[in-house]
C-alpha cells in the first residue's frame, strides 16, 4: 500500500500545482486589462481548470488515506 500513498501524493502535488497554475493565469488576465468578452473567456477556462485541479488534488488525497488506512 506504500505504493498508493506516493501515487497520491504525486497526484495531491499534480493539482497542487495547476491551482498554481490557475492563481497565475488570472493574475495575468488581470493584468492585461481585457475587455469584458476576453476576460470572460479567460475566466471560464480558469474556472474549469480550477476545478480540475481541485479534483485531481482530491482524488490524491483520497488515495493517500485509503493507502494508509490498508498498510
Amino acid at each position: 500500500m506504500e505504493i498508493l500513498v506516493w501515487t497520491g501524493a504525486i497526484v495531491t502535488l499534480a493539482g497542487v500545482a495547476s491551482l498554481v497554475w490557475c492563481i497565475i493565469a488570472v493574475q495575468r488576465a488581470r493584468r492585461e486589462a481585457l475587455d469584458d468578452a476576453a476576460m470572460r473567456a479567460r475566466l471560464q477556462k480558469a474556472v474549469a481548470m480550477n476545478m480540475g485541479a481541485l479534483m485531481l488534488s482530491a482524488i490524491g488525497l483520497i488515495m493517500v488515506v485509503v493507502g494508509i488506512l490498508l498498510g
